[in-house]
Protein backbone atom coordinates (compact mmCIF):
# COMPACT_ATOMS: atom_id res chain seq x y z
CA UNK A 1 0.00 0.00 0.00
CA UNK A 2 1.03 3.72 -0.37
CA UNK A 3 0.12 6.62 1.47
CA UNK A 4 0.59 10.11 -0.02
CA UNK A 5 1.00 13.23 2.23
CA UNK A 6 2.37 16.63 2.06
CA UNK A 7 4.03 18.91 5.27
CA UNK A 8 7.00 18.37 7.51
CA UNK A 9 5.29 17.37 10.93
CA UNK A 10 2.33 15.24 9.69
CA UNK A 11 0.77 12.30 11.65
CA UNK A 12 0.91 8.63 9.71
CA UNK A 13 -2.53 7.97 11.11
CA UNK A 14 -3.54 11.01 8.74
CA UNK A 15 -2.21 9.44 5.95
CA UNK A 16 -4.40 8.80 2.68
CA UNK A 17 -4.01 4.98 1.79
CA UNK A 18 -4.07 3.92 -1.83
CA UNK A 19 -3.34 1.14 -3.55
CA UNK A 20 -0.36 1.84 -6.07
CA UNK A 21 2.90 0.27 -5.78
CA UNK A 22 5.31 2.38 -3.45
CA UNK A 23 8.90 1.83 -5.65
CA UNK A 24 10.47 -1.45 -6.96
CA UNK A 25 12.93 -1.70 -4.03
CA UNK A 26 11.90 -4.24 -1.50
CA UNK A 27 13.83 -2.55 1.23
CA UNK A 28 11.57 0.46 0.58
CA UNK A 29 9.51 1.83 3.29
CA UNK A 30 9.04 5.27 1.69
CA UNK A 31 9.83 7.15 -0.95
CA UNK A 32 10.25 10.75 -1.10
CA UNK A 33 10.50 12.52 -4.67
CA UNK A 34 11.66 9.03 -5.85
CA UNK A 35 14.19 8.99 -3.27
CA UNK A 36 14.09 5.46 -1.94
CA UNK A 37 13.89 5.36 2.05
CA UNK A 38 14.76 1.49 3.78
CA UNK A 39 13.79 -0.12 6.38
CA UNK A 40 17.26 0.44 7.87
CA UNK A 41 17.25 4.07 7.18
CA UNK A 42 14.11 4.76 9.00
CA UNK A 43 14.59 2.18 11.89
CA UNK A 44 18.62 4.25 11.97
CA UNK A 45 16.33 7.15 12.48
CA UNK A 46 13.89 6.22 15.05
CA UNK A 47 16.76 4.90 16.88
CA UNK A 48 18.41 8.39 16.77
CA UNK A 49 15.11 10.24 17.95
CA UNK A 50 14.15 7.40 20.75
CA UNK A 51 15.30 9.19 23.64
CA UNK A 52 13.94 12.65 22.47
CA UNK A 53 10.37 11.45 22.06
CA UNK A 54 10.67 9.22 25.72
CA UNK A 55 11.57 12.46 27.24
CA UNK A 56 8.56 14.22 26.15
CA UNK A 57 5.99 11.30 26.99
CA UNK A 58 7.55 11.65 30.23
CA UNK A 59 6.72 15.78 30.17
CA UNK A 60 3.09 15.34 28.62
CA UNK A 61 0.46 16.48 30.90
CA UNK A 62 -2.47 14.62 29.59
CA UNK A 63 -2.48 10.86 28.96
CA UNK A 64 -0.71 9.94 25.38
CA UNK A 65 -4.17 7.83 24.33
CA UNK A 66 -5.53 11.51 24.06
CA UNK A 67 -3.51 11.66 20.99
CA UNK A 68 -4.66 8.78 19.52
CA UNK A 69 -1.30 7.38 18.52
CA UNK A 70 1.15 5.18 20.19
CA UNK A 71 4.47 5.76 21.50
CA UNK A 72 6.26 3.49 18.22
CA UNK A 73 3.91 5.58 15.99
CA UNK A 74 4.83 8.86 16.95
CA UNK A 75 8.51 7.93 16.88
CA UNK A 76 8.10 6.12 13.34
CA UNK A 77 6.22 9.73 12.21
CA UNK A 78 9.20 12.23 13.79
CA UNK A 79 11.42 10.23 12.45
CA UNK A 80 9.78 10.04 8.60
CA UNK A 81 9.22 13.71 9.29
CA UNK A 82 13.37 13.81 10.30
CA UNK A 83 14.22 11.99 7.40
CA UNK A 84 12.10 14.23 4.98
CA UNK A 85 13.70 17.33 5.62
CA UNK A 86 17.23 15.98 5.68
CA UNK A 87 17.12 13.83 2.29
CA UNK A 88 16.19 17.15 0.90
CA UNK A 89 18.83 18.57 1.67
CA UNK A 90 21.04 15.29 0.83
CA UNK A 91 19.30 15.46 -2.59
CA UNK A 92 20.17 19.31 -2.48
CA UNK A 93 23.37 18.30 -2.19
CA UNK A 94 24.15 15.47 -4.43
CA UNK A 95 22.48 17.90 -6.99
CA UNK A 96 24.74 20.38 -6.60
CA UNK A 97 27.71 17.52 -6.73
CA UNK A 98 28.57 17.54 -3.23
CA UNK A 99 28.29 13.60 -2.68
CA UNK A 100 27.41 11.13 -5.30
CA UNK A 101 24.08 10.15 -3.66
CA UNK A 102 21.35 10.57 -1.13
CA UNK A 103 21.05 7.22 -0.07
CA UNK A 104 21.19 5.39 3.42
CA UNK A 105 23.48 2.33 2.14
CA UNK A 106 26.15 5.29 0.79
CA UNK A 107 26.16 6.88 3.67
CA UNK A 108 27.11 3.89 5.19
CA UNK A 109 29.60 3.16 2.77
CA UNK A 110 30.69 7.17 3.23
CA UNK A 111 31.23 6.40 6.91
CA UNK A 112 32.91 2.90 6.73
CA UNK A 113 35.48 4.87 4.23
CA UNK A 114 36.39 7.50 6.78
CA UNK A 115 36.68 5.52 9.71
CA UNK A 116 39.31 3.10 7.11
CA UNK A 117 41.15 6.52 6.50
CA UNK A 118 41.42 7.71 10.28
CA UNK A 119 42.36 3.82 11.17
CA UNK A 120 45.51 3.97 8.62
CA UNK A 121 46.31 7.53 9.46
CA UNK A 122 46.97 6.70 13.27
CA UNK A 123 48.51 3.59 12.27
CA UNK A 124 51.21 5.64 10.26
CA UNK A 125 51.30 8.03 13.01
CA UNK A 126 49.87 10.62 11.56
CA UNK A 127 47.82 13.85 13.86
CA UNK A 128 43.77 12.85 13.28
CA UNK A 129 42.20 15.32 14.45
CA UNK A 130 38.70 14.52 16.40
CA UNK A 131 37.46 11.58 16.41
CA UNK A 132 39.77 8.47 16.05
CA UNK A 133 36.89 6.14 14.85
CA UNK A 134 32.98 7.79 14.52
CA UNK A 135 29.61 5.67 15.12
CA UNK A 136 27.02 5.80 12.53
CA UNK A 137 25.04 9.02 14.78
CA UNK A 138 28.37 10.83 15.01
CA UNK A 139 28.95 10.69 11.55
CA UNK A 140 25.66 11.16 10.45
CA UNK A 141 25.24 14.73 12.20
CA UNK A 142 29.22 16.08 11.10
CA UNK A 143 28.42 14.76 7.60
CA UNK A 144 25.20 16.83 7.52
CA UNK A 145 26.83 19.71 9.12
CA UNK A 146 29.32 19.77 7.08
CA UNK A 147 26.92 19.83 3.93
CA UNK A 148 24.57 22.19 5.20
CA UNK A 149 27.79 24.74 5.45
CA UNK A 150 28.71 23.92 2.05
CA UNK A 151 25.17 24.61 0.28
CA UNK A 152 25.18 27.84 2.37
CA UNK A 153 28.63 29.20 0.91
CA UNK A 154 27.39 28.08 -2.76
CA UNK A 155 24.32 29.23 -2.87
CA UNK A 156 25.48 32.00 -1.37
CA UNK A 157 28.23 32.36 -4.10
CA UNK A 158 25.96 31.90 -7.35
CA UNK A 159 22.94 34.57 -6.32
CA UNK A 160 20.89 32.21 -4.69
CA UNK A 161 20.70 33.40 -1.59
CA UNK A 162 21.95 36.55 -2.52
CA UNK A 163 22.73 39.20 0.38
CA UNK A 164 23.66 42.28 -0.44
CA UNK A 165 25.61 45.22 1.18
CA UNK A 166 22.59 47.17 1.37
CA UNK A 167 20.84 43.99 2.88
CA UNK A 168 23.57 43.52 5.89
CA UNK A 169 23.52 47.47 6.66
CA UNK A 170 19.38 47.26 6.83
CA UNK A 171 20.06 44.21 9.08
CA UNK A 172 22.94 46.58 10.87
CA UNK A 173 20.19 49.74 11.29
CA UNK A 174 17.64 47.33 12.39
CA UNK A 175 19.13 46.36 15.58
CA UNK A 176 21.60 49.28 15.97
CA UNK A 177 21.69 48.98 19.71
CA UNK A 178 22.28 45.47 19.83
CA UNK A 179 25.01 45.59 17.10
CA UNK A 180 26.94 48.63 18.24
CA UNK A 181 27.16 47.33 22.38
CA UNK A 182 30.82 46.36 21.51
CA UNK A 183 31.57 49.47 19.79
CA UNK A 184 30.45 52.14 22.54
CA UNK A 185 32.41 53.71 25.07
CA UNK A 186 30.89 54.83 28.43
CA UNK A 187 32.65 57.60 31.06
CA UNK A 188 31.05 57.10 34.34
CA UNK A 189 31.98 57.92 37.83
CA UNK A 190 32.11 55.46 40.49
CA UNK A 191 31.60 56.38 44.60
CA UNK A 192 31.86 53.75 46.90
CA UNK A 193 30.47 54.20 50.34
CA UNK A 194 32.15 52.19 53.24
CA UNK A 195 29.46 50.73 55.32
CA UNK A 196 30.32 51.90 59.06
CA UNK A 197 30.45 49.52 61.89
CA UNK A 198 27.51 48.81 63.61
CA UNK A 199 25.05 50.79 61.32
CA UNK A 200 21.45 49.93 61.19
CA UNK A 201 19.33 48.29 58.63
CA UNK A 202 17.99 51.90 57.94
CA UNK A 203 21.62 53.11 56.55
CA UNK A 204 21.61 52.02 53.26
CA UNK A 205 17.85 53.18 52.46
CA UNK A 206 19.20 56.89 54.52
CA UNK A 207 22.32 56.91 51.87
CA UNK A 208 20.05 55.89 48.62
CA UNK A 209 17.99 58.96 49.51
CA UNK A 210 20.57 61.51 50.02
CA UNK A 211 21.99 60.28 46.63
CA UNK A 212 19.00 60.61 45.10
CA UNK A 213 18.30 64.41 46.48
CA UNK A 214 21.85 65.38 45.26
CA UNK A 215 22.85 66.16 41.59
CA UNK A 216 25.79 64.07 40.74
CA UNK A 217 27.82 61.91 43.12
CA UNK A 218 30.17 64.33 43.21
CA UNK A 219 28.46 66.23 46.01
CA UNK A 220 27.42 63.26 47.67
CA UNK A 221 31.06 62.17 48.03
CA UNK A 222 32.44 65.33 50.04
CA UNK A 223 29.47 64.81 52.77
CA UNK A 224 29.85 60.72 53.65
CA UNK A 225 33.27 59.68 55.75
CA UNK A 226 35.37 57.36 54.04
CA UNK A 227 33.53 57.98 50.86
CA UNK A 228 35.77 57.67 47.45
CA UNK A 229 35.09 59.11 44.49
CA UNK A 230 36.37 58.06 41.02
CA UNK A 231 36.53 58.36 37.41
CA UNK A 232 36.73 55.98 34.39
CA UNK A 233 36.39 54.65 30.87
CA UNK A 234 34.97 51.86 29.89
CA UNK A 235 34.72 50.55 26.25
CA UNK A 236 31.35 48.02 25.79
CA UNK A 237 32.07 44.08 25.35
CA UNK A 238 34.24 41.64 27.92
CA UNK A 239 33.78 38.45 29.04
CA UNK A 240 34.86 38.81 32.36
CA UNK A 241 32.61 38.33 34.85
CA UNK A 242 33.16 42.57 35.87
CA UNK A 243 32.84 43.54 33.16
CA UNK A 244 29.39 41.86 32.41
CA UNK A 245 28.27 43.53 35.97
CA UNK A 246 29.39 46.95 34.93
CA UNK A 247 27.70 47.07 31.80
CA UNK A 248 24.28 45.92 33.46
CA UNK A 249 24.40 48.74 35.50
CA UNK A 250 25.78 51.64 32.69
CA UNK A 251 23.87 49.90 30.00
CA UNK A 252 20.54 51.19 31.59
CA UNK A 253 21.70 54.58 32.26
CA UNK A 254 21.30 58.08 30.48
CA UNK A 255 23.85 60.27 30.42
CA UNK A 256 23.78 62.14 33.84
CA UNK A 257 21.79 59.49 35.60
CA UNK A 258 22.74 57.49 38.77
CA UNK A 259 22.28 53.74 39.31
CA UNK A 260 20.54 52.25 42.50
CA UNK A 261 22.73 50.99 45.29
CA UNK A 262 24.79 48.38 44.39
CA UNK A 263 25.58 45.81 47.63
CA UNK A 264 29.02 44.62 48.52
CA UNK A 265 30.60 43.10 51.61
CA UNK A 266 31.30 46.53 53.72
CA UNK A 267 30.53 48.95 51.60
CA UNK A 268 27.51 50.49 48.94
CA UNK A 269 28.27 51.25 45.15
CA UNK A 270 27.00 53.48 43.06
CA UNK A 271 27.46 54.49 39.02
CA UNK A 272 26.77 57.93 37.62
CA UNK A 273 26.74 57.76 33.66
CA UNK A 274 28.91 60.91 32.64
CA UNK A 275 28.90 60.04 28.75
CA UNK A 276 28.05 57.76 25.78
CA UNK A 277 29.90 57.55 22.62
CA UNK A 278 29.29 54.68 20.15
CA UNK A 279 31.99 54.43 16.92
CA UNK A 280 28.96 52.99 14.47
CA UNK A 281 31.72 52.41 11.75
CA UNK A 282 33.65 50.72 14.04
CA UNK A 283 30.76 48.50 15.14
CA UNK A 284 29.54 48.01 11.37
CA UNK A 285 32.90 46.87 10.50
CA UNK A 286 33.28 44.59 13.34
CA UNK A 287 29.98 43.17 12.66
CA UNK A 288 29.02 43.12 9.23
CA UNK A 289 30.33 39.29 8.42
CA UNK A 290 28.50 37.81 11.25
CA UNK A 291 25.63 40.06 10.16
CA UNK A 292 25.82 38.69 6.40
CA UNK A 293 26.29 34.71 7.68
CA UNK A 294 22.62 35.14 9.69
CA UNK A 295 20.87 36.71 7.19
CA UNK A 296 22.38 33.81 4.79
CA UNK A 297 21.37 31.27 7.42
CA UNK A 298 17.89 32.94 7.14
CA UNK A 299 17.56 32.71 3.45
CA UNK A 300 18.89 29.18 3.48
CA UNK A 301 16.63 27.82 5.85
CA UNK A 302 13.54 29.41 3.75
CA UNK A 303 14.76 28.04 0.36
CA UNK A 304 15.11 24.49 2.18
CA UNK A 305 11.85 25.23 3.89
CA UNK A 306 9.96 25.66 -0.01
CA UNK A 307 11.87 22.18 -1.20
CA UNK A 308 10.89 20.24 1.81
CA UNK A 309 6.74 22.34 1.58
CA UNK A 310 6.95 20.83 -2.33
CA UNK A 311 8.31 17.55 -1.99
CA UNK A 312 6.17 14.51 -2.07
CA UNK A 313 6.71 11.63 0.27
CA UNK A 314 5.10 7.87 -0.19
CA UNK A 315 4.96 5.56 2.67
CA UNK A 316 4.34 1.84 2.74
CA UNK A 317 2.27 2.05 5.82
CA UNK A 318 1.77 -1.74 6.07
CA UNK A 319 6.05 -1.78 5.90
CA UNK A 320 5.86 0.99 8.47
CA UNK A 321 3.80 -0.99 10.54
CA UNK A 322 5.39 -4.05 10.92
CA UNK A 323 8.08 -2.53 12.89
CA UNK A 324 7.85 -3.08 16.42
CA UNK A 325 10.06 -2.34 19.74
CA UNK A 326 12.48 -5.14 19.79
CA UNK A 327 13.68 -3.71 15.68
CA UNK A 328 14.09 -0.19 17.49
CA UNK A 329 16.32 -1.77 20.26
CA UNK A 330 18.34 -3.92 18.20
Amino acid sequence: MKILFAGVLTALAALVVTGVALTHRTDAVASIDGHAVTRDELLFHMRRLEPRIQNELRNQQGPVARTGRTALQRLAGRALDEIRRDKTTLVLAEEEGLIDSADHADFLADLAGENERRAAAIARGEVVYGLKEFSPEEYYSHRLTALTTALKQRLSQDGRLRVTDADVRRAFDADRDAWSANATTYTYSKLVVPVPDGASADYAAGLQRRVAAADRLAEVADREPGAKLTTATHHGGGAAAHDQDLMAVLGTLSPGRISAPVPGTGQITFYELNGKTVDEDAAFAEYSRRIRQSLIEEKFNQFLQRRVAGSDIEVDTAAVDAINAEDVHQ
